[in-house]
């Protein structure tokens, strides 16, 4: 029977245990930056030779160029008409309030008149270009194209590139379906870090994008990291992770599920429970015993469940919060009578999920924020994937010659008292107090 850890935040080792399990345990193994390193290296000189060269050996792919890897929107299209009955209507459902939410999130330029006369402001602009990596052959993931491609679409990207490994030539059809309603522009069934390294620098085929986004194994994590700064890149995800604080007002059986629900994930992903019914907490033990064994996925849910979880009494739902606190958890959920109420001692989520009703897998794929969050503590200081991020923002100074005089003394003084005297005479002679010299 699996067993997960009960831990108790009043136990003297506590905080070197729950350390212990929170350790995100996702740094890049040396071998595979070494390896990323050698295959981005091979496609910075070889470009398009060389991205062929990678597909035919790790998706056994027999193709001679690029163009076999381009999927035409035809094919996008034949996609959709082989969905099951309902399909596409429940996928265009979750990509409508995708785009609802996100339109939200739009920023407008803006200018301000200072009192002295002069004009500044900030001009809001879409980044020309993007690229979406989605894992690809069997694995279906339409949701990732929708979080990461619809976003693009609100901000205004004029090209959207989508990159997926169809190893033996297998793409999914709702991976496909998804990138014909989200409004892709180019799908190329390409893969790791050669796909990673042909949007960042360009190929004869393949035109360079200026950010990629997505998730994918540990080979395309480091190849973002490493081309960062070349394009950006939206993060470094490590394992996903929920925490759920209740107080034991909830059906233990829906706890015990939504443990399961982001452990089917992959061995390494977390689920935490916090507390302060010992009683409770005892029934969703029961829960995960007899639930457990009527999943698909149980094996890797267990090895989660062993691995990197836990059940965590507390003292109170103030002790709860302070852990989660601490934690900065990708995926929060309040699963107590008064959620509004304790979401007030909360400083860092990713995601937070009010209320019994509000489970983590939706907001996974049609609630409507972005699923792409920060995770492994940096929702201390990191924010879900959105608009912003597909967006970049200028600043915009227009002086008066009349109104810039006190801006030139003020210059001229701070940059002598910086030693940069270029800066204190292009100001000086600007601002003199006399008329600016007809040209």
């Amino acid at each position: 029977m699996t067993r997960i850890r009960q831990l108790a935040t009043t136990d003297a080792d506590f905080d070197a245990r729950l350390a212990a399990i929170c350790d995100a345990q996702g740094a890049l193994n040396q071998s595979v930056i070494e390896a990323t390193d050698a295959i981005i290296g091979k496609v910075r000189s070889a470009g398009d030779a060389a991205v062929v060269e990678l597909t035919r050996k790790f998706d056994a792919r027999e193709i001679e160029s690029i163009e076999e890897l381009r999927v035409s929107i035809d094919e996008l299209q034949a996609a959709v008409a082989r969905l099951p009955e309902g399909g596409y209507e429940q996928l265009s459902l979750a990509a409508q309030r995708i785009e609802w939410f996100h339109q939200h999130q739009k920023q407008d330029s803006w200018r301000v008149t200072d009192a002295l006369g002069n004009t500044l402001g900030q001009r809001v602009s879409p980044l020309d270009s993007v690229g979406v990596y989605v894992p690809g052959g069997k694995a279906s993931y339409p949701s990732s194209v929708l979080m990461n491609t619809i976003p693009a679409k609100v901000a205004g990207v004029e090209r959207i590139v989508m990159v997926s490994p169809s190893p033996r030539g297998e793409i999914n059809d709702w991976v496909l379906a998804a990138a014909y309603l989200a409004g892709v522009d180019e799908v190329i069934t390409i893969g790791g870090a050669q796909a990673v390294a042909a949007l960042a620098y360009g190929t004869e085929s393949i035109q360079a994008v200026d950010k990629i986004v997505g998730p994918g194994n540990a080979y395309v994590a480091a190849a973002k990291r490493a081309v960062y700064g070349q394009v950006g890149i939206d993060m470094i995800a490590g394992p996903s992770e929920v925490l759920i604080i209740t107080d034991g007002s909830v059906d233990p059986d829906w706890i015990a599920m939504d443990m399961f629900a982001q452990c089917e994930h992959d061995e390494m992903a977390q689920a935490l429970v916090l507390c302060p019914d010992t009683q409770f907490l005892e029934q969703v033990q029961g829960s995960i015993a007899r639930l457990l064994p009527t999943l698909e996925r149980q094996a890797i849910i267990a090895a989660a469940l062993e691995g990197r979880s836990a059940l965590i009494a507390t003292r109170d739902l103030a002790d709860a919060a302070a852990v989660s606190n601490r934690l900065a958890p990708e995926h929060l959920e309040l699963a107590v009578a008064d959620p509004e109420a304790l979401l007030e001692e909360i400083k860092h989520a990713g995601a937070v999920f009010l209320g019994a009703y509000a489970t983590e897998s939706l907001g996974d794929y049609c609630a409507g924020p972005n699923h792409v969050l920060p995770t492994s503590g940096t929702a201390r200081f990191s924010s879900p994937l959105g608009v912003y991020d597909f967006e970049k923002r200028s600043s915009i100074i227009k002086v008066a010659a009349h109104a810039g005089q006190r801006l030139g003394e003020c210059t001229s003084m701070l940059a002598r008292a910086e030693g940069l005297t270029a800066h204190a005479r292009s100001a000086e002679m600007r601002f003199k107090g006399d008329e600016p010299p007809q040209l």
